[in-house]
């Protein structure tokens, strides 16, 4: 399988995707439960389902009022436990499985896409991967024993990172903030074995005990590579003391929420006087890519502190370090030793997973992760409906007249300010929907009977496929979501919004559905895209992509205290005991939300207005208030403390409740559609609004 990211790169500003990727999940619906097609099992018509489907996962003795979440996902919230094997689940899972269903079908069955099959098959042949063991891996801890100086380090690292063993740093290509319509090399600080930089700085107790279990998990998988035991717990406290001196060096990651603060254009040059010492240009050449020039350096302190961490750790220390990474990467795709120590301790002591997935689910994520559009027709062919994207297309040029329209209502623009947004506005594309419409070429990329070597060369084919823009033009046509994937982005950069087939399912969208409840599923996430161009981050890049001054001062400052009211208002949601999220990190997810669900109420409204009302689905509900409710189910949703615990440091959205509740409390057109009064719970008298 492909491992989870377990320190990811931080994403740029210009990727802005509406949930965290997350493994898909399993469960079973109750036996009375409607099928993903929308027609239950004693054949009722479809919206008969869909409205019973509607009221089980409700809690009608629940006030809306008081509790949102709790009126619109009670039932779902009573009926459902999380499965064994995972660490959370809620309506974003339900049609992962789904989808993995129907990707298991494809690559199962006759016509199933040749690489993906052949790449499937060799993944599923346990019996190889346990006769191999640690063999896959002892090349690359053969050179990591070897290094003994900077350039063999950076020579080596070259060689690690396009297989994506995420030694001392991370680096890849996109688009300069600047121009645009250039790829650049970006390099962000990292290599952490663990989520985040705060669980090395972590003062508490708890913090203290997770840092040294994670020294005992690094210890003992070094032990399955070959070390003794006693150097392997030698070697884990080096690799610590290690990492937490990048932890250290690292900028914690809501600091780099302004673009700005991670845009530094220093080219090659710039790079290499900011990390002294470093051979760069060894780094490059065994990269693949020795002429690369033009670079943004992400965080340059980081990287000046890098090379003055390397020489106090000592070269016995970074060839440890280097080893641990190398298994620490490989693990899932091993032998059992090695996949059941990788989850006990990423699975079940930092997630709280009970259970291993199923292996067929592991390596169809694997599939997806190097092949995902080669997989990714069979998807479409067998799950996407051929009108479904002319019905998307209506609905988002319904969502962008709906926010041309609140314009003038925003008292706090100026004239010229609203005049430039409505111009980006215009300016952004909405044509990625369902599928590329020119499909990847992968007839470079060999695939055999080795799991492991597939996922190496899968992998390198990716990643200098993008390397390999770098000082080009920027590929308009790409995707950075595969057709399956239940997800929608959108890119500053490119000023574009992207919905993979994978999201166009129920509960977020059919084109059998009333358009009250389509507008509270995809037609929410069509305006929560939109409203990630004008968020806290991506206000700042005007309609070509470009990051610049484009506002007015005086709406500037406008904005951010409309900003600063939805920061302080999610800062003081407690999500567990003294646990509260992070208003800071969460910011432009929830001005996302809190956009989008007022876009899909306007827009719907407006295509009232045209086609007139539509006869309601639920009786128990005005349309106005289904499209409220369905936009609440699609997060209805639980997850282990442990999971909650992680995502509230590394997640920038917020925790599922509050996603719904969020937004809800601050909505004008919530309060009058369940008739709220002001002071109660749902109605505060503090409300926030930004768009």
């Amino acid at each position: 399988m492909v491992p989870a990211m377990r320190a990811p790169h931080l994403l740029p500003a210009t990727f802005l995707a509406l949930a965290a990727c997350s493994t898909p999940a399993s469960q079973a619906p109750p036996a009375d439960a409607p099928t993903a097609s929308g027609a239950d099992a004693s054949g009722a018509a479809p919206q008969a389902a869909t409205a019973q489907e509607v009221l089980a996962n409700m809690d009608l003795e629940a006030d809306p009022c008081q509790d949102f979440y709790r009126y619109a996902c009670g039932g779902w919230l009573d009926r459902v436990e999380i499965p064994a094997d995972k660490t959370r689940w809620g309506r974003f899972n339900e049609l992962r499985e789904h989808n993995l269903d129907v990707l298991r079908g494809v690559l199962e069955g006759k016509g199933a896409p040749a690489l993906s099959a052949a790449a499937y098959r060799a993944c599923m042949d346990e019996a190889a991967i346990e006769q191999a063991g640690s063999a896959p891996i002892q090349p690359l801890l053969d050179e990591a024993a070897k290094v003994r100086s900077t350039e063999a380090l950076m020579t080596f690292v070259g060689k690690l990172h396009p297989m994506r063993v995420g030694a001392l740093f991370a680096i890849g290509a996109g688009a300069d903030y600047d121009d645009p319509n250039l790829d650049i090399a970006q390099v962000f600080q990292g290599g952490l074995g663990l989520p985040d930089r705060d669980y090395y700085l972590d003062e508490s107790e708890a913090g203290k005990a997770l840092l040294t279990d994670y020294q005992a998990h690094v210890a003992r998988s070094l032990e399955l590579a070959g070390y003794a035991p006693a150097r392997a717990k030698k070697a884990a406290a080096s690799v610590v003391r290690f990492e937490t001196a990048l932890a250290k060096a690292a900028t914690p990651r809501e600091k780099l929420r302004d673009p700005k603060a991670h845009y530094h254009k220093i080219d090659r040059e710039g790079l290499e006087s900011t990390a002294r010492g470093l051979p760069w240009g060894a780094y490059f050449q065994a990269l693949g890519h020795p002429d690369i020039t033009d670079i943004n350096v992400a965080t340059p302190e980081f990287f000046k502190s890098l090379p003055r961490a390397i020489k106090k750790a000592g070269w016995k220390t970074v060839q440890d370090y280097l080893a641990w990474h190398i298994v620490e990467q490989a693990s899932p795709a091993l032998s059992k030793a090695f996949v059941d120590e990788d989850f006990a301790f990423y699975g079940k002591r930092l997630r709280g997973q009970e259970e291993l997935e199923p292996r067929w689910k592991r390596c169809i994520q694997a599939t997806d992760g190097i092949l995902g559009e080669d997989l990714g027709k069979g998807y479409v062919a067998a799950a996407f409906a051929g009108d479904s994207k002319s019905i998307a297309r209506t609905m988002i040029e319904g969502i962008e007249a709906a926010f041309a329209a609140g314009l003038p209502s925003l008292s706090w623009m100026d004239p010229a300010t609203r005049e430039r947004a409505l111009e980006k506005m215009r300016a952004i594309s909405n044509k990625k929907i369902g599928y590329p419409d020119t499909w990847r070429d992968y007839s470079g990329l060999e695939i055999g009977s080795d799991h492991v070597a597939n996922l190496r060369a899968g992998r390198a084919f990716s990643f200098h496929y993008d390397m390999g823009n770098v000082g080009k033009p920027v590929r308009r046509d790409e995707w950075g979501m595969s057709p399956p994937t239940v997800n929608a982005y959108y890119n500053a950069t490119l000023n574009e919004m992207v919905f993979p087939a994978g999201i166009m399912q129920p509960p977020f969208f059919s084109r059998d559905w009333p358009m009250a409840k389509n507008f509270g599923g995809i037609g929410m996430v069509m305006g929560h895209e939109l409203t990630h161009g004008f968020d806290d981050q991506g206000r700042k890049f005007d309609g070509q992509g470009r990051l610049h001054a484009w506002w007015d001062e005086a709406a500037v400052k406008r904005f951010e205290e409309r900003a600063a009211c939805v920061e302080k208002q999610y800062s003081a949601y407690e999500v567990q005991p003294e646990v509260h999220l992070n208003g800071k990190l969460t910011l432009g997810e929830n001005i996302a939300d809190l956009g989008g669900t007022k876009l899909a109420l306007r827009a719907y409204r407006a295509w009232v207005g045209e086609h007139g009302e539509e006869p309601q689905l639920v009786p128990e509900l005005t349309n106005d208030q289904l499209l409220l409710v369905s936009f609440a189910q699609i997060w209805c949703g639980k997850e282990r403390p442990e999971i909650e615990r992680v995502l509230v440091r590394t997640d920038p959205h917020s925790r599922p409740r509050f996603r719904v509740n969020g937004p809800m409390s601050d909505l004008p057109e919530f309060w009058q559609a369940f008739s709220c009064a002001e002071g109660t719970p749902m109605h505060p008298a503090d409300a926030c609004e930004v768009w």
